[in-house]
């Protein structure tokens, strides 16, 4: 291991003064000695000596020249770091330094796209009030760029370091966690985002060392996924999934109600996608391995994740009652909490009953664009699985960041009818096209549009066959006529088509027509509704069959700057910027049982390219880039409109006009203002409650969630992007307040309750009757009644633990289930009905299978309540 960098080197003194504008110039030189240029360049900083030389990877004349004249310290004219030969170590010169000489409009250094609102800018008084805002920058800032610091392999953890370096270079999600850090909370474990805002903090620290060990968060990505412990090779592309997804989960926040997305699409009885993961990765799957990121709570993204019990946490504590008085009490209110169960609907109301006579809208678009209604009412009698609480939806940095829209459309053949499906995305993985593929989609005959009535199946039924085949043939004689000289040229954009290239459903993949109500041959096609702020791209290298994994080696061309998306975007979408630029690309060197990742990243503050592998990070040039063999790409969109936005509020700052007025504004929104191409409206509900006021939950850290901006700087802001509110003063909400007390109540005596029933229930000998619960639906109750989940659980939903025989419901063999006692499950199910209601009758069951079966799921109600 080097030794740590220090800044306590008895040689500084040595140092001539030195401006960043001289370094610059120096690193476009050459070696005084070899004249051999590029990045790895040494400068003398002896004082009065202007001496260049090569490194280690030349002929190392920098360090001839230390050994000969004695100067000890050197700086590297790319990376700006320091060493001194004389103690063998890593130096700063934060102090050496000379800064530029303030301008009226200086910049961040080299980057002329950067946003002129440092990350020191809009500062919040410890009061909430900001008479002044501080937009001086950083001298550290001018005088070399961040975000150049490595990350140590750990043992086959190449893919991981790749990943992260590339998410590091994105620059609305490193800025979020730099720059939001009150916005980082949560309870849930293992808090990968506290690791993950730790790693970007020491990465793009101003004294970044040679590496960082990214320890911590690799012992939480194991925790949440098997796959990645042990030392084996995995891939990069499921781990930024699995990274997102729990990121997601961990930070994310319940958007505000009434929630109506703009240019939203109804959507009904969409079929089931398309995947097939046995089929060759050439094949075009459109819509096919789109990484969601749902933000439902109908989805469980951690339902793979194992229950991790914290041993710290209190037992549960049952009260003993040996009193015969209390026991008699006792008694008598099980037998009241019955009584009330079956005295009927109304009462059980009183208990918050959610009862499910929901009558759900389908919406059918026909092929004439008339939108046709279909109703059906789901009663309590015919059980169905209940609806998962209320259809709420949340977000977070992750889907604000990552996610887009998809719309696929499906036709049948034979009647028609086309059903319209959204799907959000929170990267795309494409086919890499082959050389008939490729004739396919240059060929004039390509359709990216819904079939003529009728047509069934046949793809080109508008012209004759004879035409078909001559234009196909010149078509294809044409293109071909390069590629089987020189092979496949495949770019981007071909890769692309593919994806969104019309899918025929035939065969064994046919579609099940809900009009026609059988299997028909029907065709699929995909548009994006809307774009994410930063589009990652997978293009699909990897083919796994059963026995083996094979690699797809084909150079994809990719551009750098202005990758266009128009041709991709349904008709119907708002999305206004189309283009985006090369953030960083993940390469995969080897084959698919071996090899080795490393990144390609633009750094945001000098827009240099750099290759970072593993703990070295080295200075590349643009075509280095472009010749990689990509695998994972990051792109950003491109709008120079919001950088002229920026230089506006900027210069509204500086005028600093008095206002009687101060708003508060959101600082997470600002923080898109600075880095997203297009931020949206104004968001100020991210520190609001709905009624106005501050969440009691959000009032002791609302200084990190809101900053204050004169009025002249709102008024432009409103008149530009809308959104809102206005808001002039900040309180606690008492509403709030009151709800917050009211559920804490509710809390506890359901609570209380089950602890008394099931205690009740434990003592009991014999049980006539044992009633059974999916255990599943127990730990959202449990998370609860405990604090950890602000919403209650939705019904009880036992459809995945019964099994129908012979007309009657009965324990799955095998399932997630615990076991409660009757008064148990009166109480609960008054509260949040569901059902179906499964039972055990040890009386009646001969043997001893189904009893060991019953005292096993007593045992797992009496683990999970033990925290209680």
């Amino acid at each position: 291991m080097p030794p740590a960098p220090s800044c306590d080197c008895p040689h500084l003194d040595c140092v001539g003064e030195i401006t960043k504008e001289e370094l610059i110039h120096k690193s476009h030189g050459q070696c005084q000695d070899c004249k051999v240029g590029g990045p790895n360049l040494w400068a003398c900083l002896e004082n009065g000596c202007a001496y260049v030389g090569c490194g280690e990877s030349h002929v190392d004349h920098s360090t001839g020249h230390s050994q000969e004249t004695g100067h000890n310290l050197t700086v590297n004219l790319t990376t700006l770091r320091v060493w001194c030969y004389a103690c063998g170590k890593e130096v700063f010169l934060d102090r050496k330094l000379v800064p530029q000489p303030p301008q009226s409009n200086s910049k961040p250094l080299g980057n002329n796209r950067a946003s002129p609102l440092s990350p020191a800018s809009l500062r919040v008084t410890p009061n909430g009030v900001s008479e002044d805002l501080d937009m001086e920058t950083e001298e550290e800032d001018d005088m070399r760029a961040r975000g150049l610091t490595g990350l140590k392999n750990i043992g086959n953890t190449c893919y991981m370091n790749a990943a992260l370096q590339a998410l590091s270079n994105c620059p609305p999600l490193t800025q979020f966690f730099l720059e939001c850090g009150g916005l980082v909370r949560t309870d849930k474990k293992p808090a990968l985002c506290k690791s993950y805002q730790k790693l970007v903090s020491d990465l793009w620290h101003k004294n970044r060392p040679s590496y960082v060990v990214p320890t911590n968060l690799f012992q939480g990505i194991k925790a949440i996924n098997p796959m990645f412990r042990g030392y084996s090779q995995q891939d990069s592309q499921e781990f930024l999934r699995c990274l997102m997804d729990q990121l997601h989960e961990e930070l994310k926040e319940t958007l505000p109600e009434p929630y109506e997305p703009s240019g939203s699409v109804t959507v009904d009885d969409s079929p089931p996608k398309e995947e097939n993961h046995n089929q060759s990765d050439n094949d075009f799957q459109s819509c096919e391995s789109c990484g969601c990121s749902d933000r439902a709570d109908s989805e469980v993204l951690h339902a793979d994740v194992p229950t991790v019990v914290v041993d710290n946490e209190a037992e549960m504590l049952i009260p003993e009652q040996d009193d015969v008085q209390a026991n008699r009490e006792w008694q008598k209110e099980k037998n009241m909490i019955n009584d009330i169960y079956r005295a009927g609907e109304n009462t059980a109301a009183d208990m918050d009953k959610d009862v499910d006579t929901t009558t759900e809208t389908t919406p059918i678009i026909s092929s004439q664009g008339h939108i046709k209604t279909q109703s059906r009412t789901s009663a309590m009698s015919t059980f169905s699985p209940p609806k998962s609480k209320c259809q709420r939806r949340y977000h977070s940095v992750i889907s604000d960041v990552f996610d887009g829209t998809i719309v696929s459309s499906v036709q049948c053949l034979t009647c028609d009818r086309v059903s319209v499906t959204l799907e959000n995305f929170q990267d795309i993985s494409l086919p890499i096209p082959g050389k008939e593929d490729l004739a396919k989609l240059h060929s004039a005959t390509h359709q990216t549009s819904l079939v003529k009535a009728g047509s069934c199946g046949e793809v080109y039924a508008p012209q004759g066959w004879i035409a078909f085949v001559m234009e196909y043939i010149k078509r294809y004689s044409t293109y071909t006529s390069e590629v089987w000289f020189w092979g496949p040229v495949v770019t981007l954009q071909d890769c692309l088509a593919a994806f969104f290239a019309r899918d025929e459903l035939k065969g064994d993949n046919m579609y099940s027509c809900e009009k026609c109500k059988k299997l028909r041959n029907g065709v699929k096609f995909c548009k994006m509704q809307s774009l994410p702020e930063i589009l990652c791209i997978h293009l699909k290298r990897f083919r796994h069959e059963l026995m083996f994994s094979t690699k797809i080696g084909t150079h994809v061309s990719f551009p750098l700057e202005g990758l266009d998306l128009q041709p991709f975007l349904a008709k119907d979408s708002s999305t206004q910027t189309t283009n985006y630029d090369l953030l960083s690309v993940i390469c995969h060197h080897g084959t698919a049982s071996s090899g080795h990742y490393i990144a390609y990243c633009r750094n945001d503050l000098n827009n240099l390219w750099y290759e970072f592998d593993d703990q070295s990070v080295t200075e590349v040039s643009e075509s280095c880039v472009q010749n990689a063999e990509a695998y994972v790409l990051f792109y950003k969109k491109s709008n120079e409109d919001a950088v002229k936005e920026r230089n506006r509020v900027s210069g509204l700052l500086n005028m600093m006009e008095p206002s009687l007025l101060q708003f508060y504004i959101s600082r997470q929104w600002l923080n898109k203002f600075k880095t997203f191409a297009e931020p949206g409206p104004i968001s100020n509900e991210d520190f609001l409650c709905p009624h106005g006021g501050v969440p009691p939950n959000k009032a002791n850290y609302i200084e990190e969630l809101a900053v204050v901006v004169p009025q002249n700087v709102w008024d432009h802001l409103y008149s530009r992007y809308g959104g809102g509110p206005a808001v002039n003063h900040l309180y606690v909400c008492n509403t709030c307040q009151i709800e917050v007390e009211k559920l804490e109540k509710r809390r506890k005596s359901e609570l209380d309750m089950f602890v008394r029933l099931n205690k009740a229930f434990q003592d009991e000998e014999s049980p006539v009757v044992i009633y059974c619960i999916s255990m599943q639906w127990f730990r959202e109750w449990e998370g609860f009644v405990k604090g950890k989940d602000n919403d209650p659980p939705g019904p009880i939903d036992n459809s995945k633990i019964a099994v129908s025989k012979i007309g009657h419901l009965t324990l799955k063999q095998g399932a997630d289930s615990g076991q409660i006692s009757e008064e148990t499950w009166n109480f609960l199910h008054a509260i949040y009905g569901g059902g179906p209601l499964v039972t055990v009758r040890p009386s009646v069951v001969a043997g001893h299978q189904e009893a060991d079966a019953s005292h096993q799921s007593e045992e797992k109600i009496e683990v999970e309540t033990r925290s209680l």
